[in-house]
């Protein structure tokens, strides 16, 4: 069932029982509605999938933040759509043609789940993605053997945990737009993250935009609507 909010609005929701999902997100931002898979049931998760895909046939829709039952749902009742178990995604419906490059630069294999949430979140809202993964500043050979693949991007999302210097080496690097995502990786105490994001916060790099703990998904966003916009 879909409905019109009055006064104006002009969103058309279709209200599935468990959730009413906004059909005119991607007229007003360029972008269909997301599914934010923790909390919701497997089938939920397909059902919103299903509904977002038959609204928007010409984009492609994303779930985040999956359980194993739900990734393994989507692989088995949504035959076309792509399942990451590394990024805990599943992707339904083509992306079409990307706009501008964005690369995601992982510091470690450990931030591996939110450098792929990140470049399937890049890709499915219309840009490039170019991961660059472990080049993390312990083997800081590792990382300037890649500087020009990064300077050359119109965007940088660097991830990082430990603590979390790989933004801030980056931002000293290059002049390209950078987004930190800290991760809560580390050893001790590493108060499940906040050390990174502090770390990303306080920044001596000018230009360092730092998006929540483990957010490779907002990174994404930001990243490649900025990218689109620099195309």
């Amino acid at each position: 069932m879909t409905e019109r909010y009055p006064n104006g609005a002009g969103a058309e929701i279709a209200d599935l029982g468990f959730a009413r999902l906004d059909l005119d997100r991607a007229a007003r931002t360029g972008d269909p509605e997301v599914v934010f898979g923790r909390g919701k049931t497997p089938q939920q998760i397909v059902a919103a999938l299903r509904a977002l895909h038959e609204a928007h046939p010409d984009n492609a829709v994303l779930a985040t933040r999956l359980s194993d039952e739900a990734l393994a749902r989507c692989r088995a009742e949504l035959p076309g759509a792509e399942v990451d178990e590394v990024a805990r995604v599943a992707v339904l419906g083509d992306p079409g043609p990307a706009r501008g490059r964005v690369a995601v630069v992982g510091a470690g294999t450990a931030d591996l789940p939110v450098v792929r949430e990140c470049a399937t979140t890049v890709r499915v809202f219309g840009a490039e993605p170019d991961v660059i993964v472990d080049v993390g500043i312990a083997g800081l050979h590792r990382l300037l053997a890649q500087r020009d693949r990064i300077d050359t991007a119109d965007v940088v999302v660097a991830v990082a945990g430990m603590e979390a210097a790989l933004p801030s080496v980056v931002g000293g690097l290059t002049g390209v737009p950078l987004i930190a995502v800290p991760t809560s990786i580390g050893y001790g105490w590493h108060l499940d993250g906040l050390t990174a994001w502090l770390a990303t916060l306080n920044s001596c790099a000018p230009g360092v935009l730092t998006v929540n703990v483990d957010n490779g998904f907002g990174a994404g966003v930001a990243a490649a609507r900025i990218a689109r916009r620099a195309r």
